[in-house]
């Protein structure tokens, strides 16, 4: 089968990514395989990609916004039939056992895995997973909707449930793309405000079409103070700028999953009961949860295709912010 992987991390534009053919990968116990339709592009493979996050396995075959058709599984494997659809986030298997995985934190187990990173992801023809850790997908999503909401809305759902943000409030999002634009969704669903920090003209209009209550630059104070923020953007300095304009006791969540140093600040900035959290990874729960209120919004992903073999220009497109939202591989 074809698949594109990583085999030494490079810059994106030195083209990281390598076409190979691969052996098909056959299901042990308890696990599917499935024939991968579509697969999204995150930020975090470029990270991989670039090697800005340590790679415990090399090659890889990156991507974790699978979606697929079960071909195959696995003795007992039972939740789901041969050609039942069904998506494949980051989250690709917990111990189950841990204090973590107890306390309903698998997101923070120590012995989780992560799909493209320590098992090979979606930018094949064909992958395999644990079957308790794929999610069934809503009907009313084509396999491109579908895609990008398998992290960018996954992890950027948690990140708005994390940033204590209700109905009727301002929220700040800084950095707008393919998680951004679901989140302002999800968010202007509950009847919040949102305010939006880029400094692409491009974006900030993008943001006003779905309803933004005001769009600026980082720097720029928003008329308003914020009741919580959500960065999007890898970039530490930011964090100062969300805390300067979150309210007293606001929340700043910060959603990535690297991000550069945070700079020196004074404490005043933080004085005031002012919380800056991190978001990292999400639950099986947070899936769930978040697929079916896409689906009740409905969330609609704005994204652009391109083919598995291209997979090297869609990440430069994500490391040069030339996309609008989302960009999704077709696997063919």
């Amino acid at each position: 089968m074809r698949a594109m992987r990583i085999e030494s991390p490079a810059a994106a534009d030195a083209g990281p990514l390598v076409l190979r053919d691969v052996p098909r990968p056959s299901p042990a116990a308890g696990e599917i395989r499935l024939q991968i339709r579509a697969c999204g592009v995150c930020h975090t493979d470029l990270h991989e990609a670039e090697g800005d996050l340590p790679l415990p396995k090399l090659p890889v075959i990156p991507g974790h916004q699978v979606v697929g058709v079960v071909d195959a599984k696995g003795s007992g494997a039972t939740l789901f039939r041969e050609g039942d659809r069904v998506g494949v986030p980051w989250l690709y298997s917990t111990c189950g056992e841990c204090a973590y995985c107890l306390r309903g934190l698998e997101n923070l187990c120590e012995q989780a895995r992560f799909t493209g990173l320590h098992a090979d992801g979606g930018y094949a023809e064909a992958m395999i997973v644990p079957e308790k850790f794929a999610a069934r997908l809503p009907e009313k999503f084509s396999d491109l909707q579908a895609a990008p909401l398998l992290c960018g809305g996954i992890v950027g759902y948690r990140a708005f449930r994390l940033s204590g943000i209700q109905p009727g409030e301002r929220l700040g999002l800084y950095g707008f793309g393919a998680s951004a634009h679901i989140v302002q969704q999800v968010a202007r669903h509950m009847g919040c405000e949102v305010y939006v920090f880029t400094r692409s003209e491009a974006h900030r209009q993008a943001a006003k079409d779905l309803g933004a209550a005001w769009t600026g630059r980082a720097e720029d104070s928003p008329p308003r103070p914020l009741d919580a923020a959500i960065i999007f953007a890898p970039a530490g300095r930011l964090t100062l700028d969300a805390l300067r304009a979150v309210r007293k006791g606001g929340v700043v969540a910060l959603a990535g999953i690297t991000m550069s140093p945070i700079p020196q600040m004074d404490y005043e900035l933080l004085y005031h009961e002012r919380v800056v959290r991190s978001v990292a990874n999400a639950t099986r729960q947070d899936a769930c949860d978040f697929l079916a209120l896409a689906a009740e919004i409905p969330v609609r992903a704005a994204f652009e295709t391109f083919r598995l073999e291209d997979a090297n220009r869609a990440l430069q497109a994500v490391r040069h912010s030339r996309l609008r939202a989302a960009a999704v591989l077709t696997i063919e």
